[in-house]
């Protein structure tokens, strides 16, 4: 791998796209176990050079020179209060602009690597209320004016917080130690705080970009709180958020996210010791002893252990080694690059730990006997709450404030479309970049562009819901499986809404039927497999098939264990699905052409699969309250 060459699979491009479905898989998963995406190292460089300038150093430049201290002498302001807060509000600018986390070919911006503000500011892009039917003034799914209008005032209420200069505050300046007495005003601050609520009422995807679960909080408490209760209050925040993420890993799951990740990470040259992650590299890409260790020791077990300790000690010299090994959690993460890249949110933490754990521990009198009662009562009951109720019913709460970072048990989905039918995406949905084959596809040719998009599918393959989703694509299309231009939703969600990390809430039901107003697909030309997070502890996960001309048209389950114990190309065949639901009639429509094996061989296949020529979805049963949204009236059939 070069400085601009990327590490692709050492295939001939015609030939691989020509391969059946489940071939190509295997032949991707295995190459991603040993070089993950590949990209030339040249985007490493860009990342770095993007969190170390502009991330790191002009959010310390925008945090001093406002509030009239020194960037260049450290020791002078890292323990300043308003130091602190302006840095939140910095990271929430960044976020909220696009180009923190989801930013970059990581999070599949090709070319342009930023989307966000250029989708925000765009009027007639696609926008998603969360509760459209329940909230007055947010129905429909098309930017206006009055979205336009709230994010611009968004962005300026970030600037001007950071801008104003801070107000004394008489408990700091009684505090002995703290040199600069000043805070930031309240009422820089919640004008911050209406808006993100208003614009997430309006469209949760620029509330949820903006990371609100991770800094509105920290906003109410400077907002309300006295100088002491804020701080105990932000160290309860960042603890519950490492204790959730910890908490949602103690699942089947979380033991597949950790291969595939080590495996991108781009510095890790060694492929020994990347397939030394895995049971039998080539023949066994499930999780290794060794790794399923890391995920569960240091992984898990010490995401919810030390932060605790942290919260709790009253010993300085614990407190600084529990924060030692947070900061070496925080680094391993930045150092693989994970995709959709939450880098910024990792160098956050990391300040973080030492502002409020060592600068302001609780031997100095912020611990947890020093805040109010009422107030610490409050705080813990609140950032509890939508980890346990995310955990219990993840249909109802986003991964993001359910706190399930990096758990594996997420909400996602698959897209398959008919030959020639993505250009649909591009002529008739507005928004900030192409679709991700139009980017690639400039840059390395239209084969070598797919084949580096399918590596996506590859990944997605190497996690458990990978497995689950590829069985009911493949039962779902049959031999139109090798035809049809796959896409992992996720990545393909990041070009039509211009952002997402993780969250397939963003890409459910309603999503596609915003599309299908715009783009007006035939029956059977655009079908998605989607697939919800597991509740804590129920073993299995509830999938949806939707043809986005008709609606859903199938509800079902998949076993968990079925999953983890399936290799990533299902060389056994698609796991064991439970089909609970049917739309009455439906019988999904074939588009013939694309990419695919010989006719002979595709009827050999079909005639051993025994399949019709629609890979048709017999209609079963159906009861009013589980119809599909039908799109054009009646259900379609062929």
């Amino acid at each position: 791998m070069g400085l601009t060459t990327g590490n692709f699979p050492p295939v001939d491009p015609p030939t691989f796209l020509h391969m059946p479905y489940r071939e190509r898989i295997k032949i991707l998963s295995r190459h991603w176990a040993e070089y993950g995406f590949g990209a030339p190292k040249i985007v490493t460089f860009i990342y770095l050079f993007r969190m170390i300038l502009f991330t790191v150093g002009c959010g310390i430049l925008a945090a001093t020179l406002t509030s009239g201290l020194n960037p260049f002498k450290p020791g002078e302001w890292f323990d300043e209060a308003i130091v602190w807060q302006k840095l939140i509000v910095w990271m929430l600018l960044i976020e909220s602009l696009g180009m923190g986390g989801s930013w970059g070919p990581l999070s599949g911006h090709f070319k342009p690597f930023t989307a966000g503000f250029r989708h925000y500011f765009r009027m007639g892009t696609i926008r998603l209320p969360p509760w459209e039917d329940k909230v007055p003034g947010t129905k429909g799914d098309e930017r206006t004016i009055v979205d336009v209008g709230l994010y611009s005032l968004l962005i300026l209420s970030y600037v001007v917080a950071i801008a104003l200069p801070g107000q004394f505050d008489s408990e700091v300046a009684a505090i002995s130690g703290i040199d600069n007495p000043d805070l930031m005003a309240p009422l820089s601050v919640i004008p911050i705080i209406v808006l993100l609520v208003a614009m997430g009422l309006r469209d949760k995807i620029v509330f949820l970009a903006a990371r609100s679960e991770q800094y509105l909080p920290a906003l109410i408490f400077f907002a309300f709180f006295p100088f002491v209760d804020m701080i105990i209050a932000a160290k309860i925040l960042i603890v519950a958020v490492w204790v959730g993420a910890g908490f949602s890993k103690l699942t089947k799951h979380f033991a597949y996210v950790i291969p595939p990740m080590v495996s991108n990470t781009p510095w890790l040259t060694s492929t020994k010791i990347k397939r030394a992650h895995y049971r039998n590299f080539p023949e066994d890409l499930r999780p290794s002893k060794g790794a399923k260790f890391l995920a569960e020791i240091p992984g898990t077990a010490f995401e919810i252990v030390v932060p605790l300790v942290l919260l709790f000690s009253t010993n300085d010299t614990i407190t600084l080694v529990a924060a030692i090994i947070m900061l070496g959690y925080c680094v391993f993460i930045i150092s693989c690059f994970p995709l959709a890249t939450p880098i910024e949110w990792n160098v956050m933490f990391m300040f973080l730990i030492g502002f409020l754990f060592l600068s302001h521990s609780s031997s100095d009198g912020y611990g947890l006997a020093d805040m109010n009662t009422g107030l610490l009562i409050l705080t813990v009951v609140g950032m509890v709450l939508f980890p346990i109720w995310g955990n219990i019913r993840p249909d109802q709460i986003s991964f993001l404030p359910a706190l399930r970072q990096y758990a594996g048990n997420w909400a996602c989905g698959m897209w398959a479309l008919a030959p020639g039918a993505e250009q649909k995406l591009n002529d008739h949905v507005k928004k900030a970049s192409l679709m991700q084959q139009d980017q690639l596809e400039a840059e390395y040719g239209k084969d070598e562009g797919t084949v580096v998009l399918q590596q996506l599918l590859g990944w997605r393959s190497m996690h458990s819901q990978g497995r689950g989703m590829n069985s009911v694509m493949i039962k779902t299309l049959g031999d139109d499986v090798d035809r049809y231009d796959l896409r992992e939703a996720e990545f393909a969600c990041n070009a039509v809404v211009g952002w997402n990390f993780g969250e397939g809430h963003l890409h459910d039901e309603r999503l596609i039927t915003a599309l299908q107003r715009r783009c007006n697909f035939a029956p059977g030309e655009f079908i998605v497999v989607w697939v919800e997070s597991e509740p804590y502890g129920n073993g299995q996960q509830e999938y949806r098939i939707i043809d986005a001309a008709v609606g859903v048209v199938e509800r079902g389950t998949w076993k968990v264990q079925d999953c983890v114990d399936a290799q990533p190309w299902l060389p056994d065949g698609p796991i064991p699905t439970n089909v609970t639901w049917r739309l009455d009639g439906y019988e999904r429509v074939s588009h013939p052409g694309g990419r695919g094996g010989s006719g002979e061989a595709v009827e050999r296949r079909r005639a051993e699969a025994g399949q019709s020529q629609h890979g048709q979805v017999r209609a079963g049963a159906s009861t009013p309250q589980d119809g599909a949204a039908q799109a054009g009236g009646e259900p379609v059939t062929a």
